[in-house]
């Protein structure tokens, strides 16, 4: 059941993290990939690092003249993932942040509807689009009020448009805490801080972005799953 080979897949924001993850495992399995993103330092590792025939191209989920030319060019899509953030995130309690902070956690929101309506139209009957979610969306906590926001925002869309663009399928993707370039931030210490912050759930660490990549392929290739979430998250929403 999954066959990818000689399919066409689009990844926006594939030049990074979870994002390329999904383009090397698709790769992998034969499919003729175009990754995108919006920084060409990242598009330059990335082009570096990937040990697959990859298409790179510059693209912006809030440009959407480049998601046009993008779409223009690519054609017909048999499978369009979007795992770009496109967004700054406060981490802070809903009344300690100013209406401004708490609306730029949306752009990830608006960046997808931009994804999905510009690209849905070259997506295949039978072809799917995967959108990456979070834990946050389910999983509340003080501080995350506008992730979780979001996250449920992105789910709800997946559900809504499930029913309007059928056949053609649309899923969301949900990671717990993964180990990506997120976290750099916090130096020599990363992966001791990453164990303290996952150390109460069921499997007890961080995962890693070649494991949400397998939900991302289970997505595409598993033709009666749409308007639904698949839960990457090491038992989090369970902790």
């Amino acid at each position: 059941m999954q066959n990818l080979k000689g399919k066409k897949v689009v990844v926006i924001g594939g030049t990074s993290g979870i994002g390329l993850a999904v383009v090397n495992a698709a790769a992998q399995m034969g499919a003729i990939v175009f990754a995108a993103g919006r920084s060409q330092k990242n598009i330059d590792k990335a082009r570096t690092s990937c040990s697959y025939s990859v298409e790179f191209r510059t693209a912006d989920t809030h440009d959407v003249d480049s998601l046009v030319k993008l779409f223009e060019e690519v054609g017909e899509i048999d499978h369009l993932v979007s795992a770009a953030t496109g967004a700054e995130r406060t981490i802070a309690p809903f009344m300690q942040q100013s209406a401004e902070q708490f609306s730029a956690a949306f752009e990830k929101f608006w960046g997808y509807t931009h994804v999905v309506r510009n690209g849905e139209p070259y997506v295949k009957e039978n072809g799917s689009i995967t959108l990456i979610s979070g834990t946050p969306a389910r999983k509340y906590k003080s501080g995350s009020s506008s992730l979780s926001c979001t996250g449920g925002a992105v789910e709800a869309f997946v559900k809504a448009l499930a029913i309007e663009i059928a056949p053609k399928r649309i899923n969301a993707v949900s990671p717990g805490l993964i180990d990506t370039a997120m976290w750099d931030g916090f130096g020599d210490n990363k992966q001791q801080q990453l164990a303290d912050m996952t150390a109460n759930i069921p499997l007890g660490r961080a995962g890693l972005p070649e494991e949400v990549a397998n939900g991302v392929i289970f997505a595409m290739t598993t033709n009666y799953a749409t308007g639904t979430t698949i839960d990457v998250e090491g038992g989090m929403l369970i902790s």
